[in-house]
C-alpha cells in the first residue's frame, strides 16, 4: 500500500494517488474520527477512519492495526483498501480507507427490529452465527483471537452477511486460541448469540440494577423461553454461555452444528426483515 497523501483541494483528498471526496462524519469516538467519502474513481463510498497518534506508540497501534487487516482476505472480515500517515506538524494521523457498510452494525439491525417490536427470525440468526464463526475461525486460524467481539463491531453487507471489525483489540503478538483463551471467545460469541435472540445482552439488567456483572457471569445464566426458538437452538446457547470453559464448544463443532441447525430454521414459517 502506498503512504502518499496529499490534501488537493478543499473537501477531497488523495490516497495512494486516487481522490476521495469528502461527504460527511459518521462518528468519532476516543482519538478517532470516522468520515464518509466518495471514490472519484469509482463512484463508491468508503469510511475513512482517521486516528490521532500523539505518540511514537500511537503509531506503532495504528500500524499494527493495519497489518491486521492486511493479514486477512475473507468475507467475514472487513478488509483494508489503503492505509496512510499523514504528518500534522509534530503529530501524526493514521488513516484507514475502508468500505463503506450502509446497513451499520448487528447492534444497529436489532435495536432498529426492537423499535418495530419485531426479532431477528431463527434462520436470520443461524445464518449469522455462521458467518460469524467462519470470520473468527480465519481469524484463529492464523493464530489471533478478536478480544473485542461483540454487535457493535459486527457490520452487516448488503446481503445481511456479518463482517468482523475492530481488528485493532487482537493482540500484537500471536496467541494458541486454545484452553482458556477460544473458550473465553466462545462466551462473548455467546452474548452475541443471545442480543440476537432476546434483543438485548444477557448482564444487561444485571448492570441496569447496579449488581455485580462480574458475579453475574459466575453462575449459569438462565435462557429464557420463547416460542420464536427452537429447543436447539437454546440449548445451543446454553452451552455457549456455560460457566465451565472446557464444556463450551469449540469454534469447529459449533460451524458442524449450525450447518445441521441451518435446513432446520429453513422448514419454519419465519418472517424475513
Amino acid at each position: 500500500m502506498g503512504h502518499a497523501l496529499c490534501i488537493c483541494s478543499r473537501g477531497t483528498i488523495t490516497i495512494d494517488h486516487k481522490r476521495y471526496l469528502f461527504i460527511h462524519k459518521l462518528g468519532e469516538g476516543g482519538f478517532s474520527f470516522v468520515d464518509l467519502v466518495e471514490g472519484l474513481h469509482d463512484g463508491q463510498f468508503y469510511a475513512l477512519k482517521r486516528i490521532l497518534c500523539h505518540e511514537q506508540q500511537d503509531r506503532e497501534e495504528a500500524q499494527r492495526e493495519a497489518d491486521m487487516h492486511r493479514l486477512f482476505h475473507h468475507p467475514n472480515i472487513l478488509r483494508l483498501v489503503a492505509y496512510c500517515l499523514r504528518e500534522r506538524g509534530t503529530k501524526h494521523e493514521a488513516w484507514l480507507l475502508l468500505p463503506f457498510f450502509k446497513r451499520g452494525t448487528l447492534w444497529n439491525e436489532i435495536e432498529k427490529l426492537k423499535d418495530k417490536g419485531n426479532f431477528l427470525t431463527e434462520e436470520q440468526i443461524i445464518r449469522l452465527l455462521l458467518g460469524i464463526c467462519r470470520g473468527l475461525e480465519a481469524i484463529h486460524a492464523k493464530g489471533y483471537a478478536h478480544r473485542d467481539l461483540k454487535p457493535t463491531n459486527i457490520l452487516l453487507g448488503d446481503e445481511g452477511q456479518p463482517v468482523l471489525m475492530d481488528l485493532g483489540s487482537m493482540n500484537q503478538a500471536c496467541i494458541h486460541v486454545e484452553g482458556s483463551r477460544q473458550a473465553l471467545a466462545l462466551q462473548s460469541l455467546g452474548c452475541v448469540l443471545y442480543a440476537m435472540m432476546f434483543g438485548e445482552g444477557p448482564y444487561d439488567m444485571v448492570f441496569q440494577k447496579g449488581d455485580s456483572v462480574a458475579l453475574a457471569v459466575q453462575n449459569q445464566l438462565s435462557i429464557p423461553q420463547s416460542p420464536r426458538h427452537s429447543s436447539a437452538l437454546r440449548q445451543l446457547l446454553t452451552s455457549m454461555m456455560s460457566v465451565d470453559p472446557q464444556q463450551r464448544p469449540h469454534i469447529p463443532l459449533l460451524l458442524s452444528q449450525l450447518e445441521v441447525l441451518q435446513p432446520l430454521a429453513r422448514d419454519e414459517h419465519t418472517t424475513h426483515i
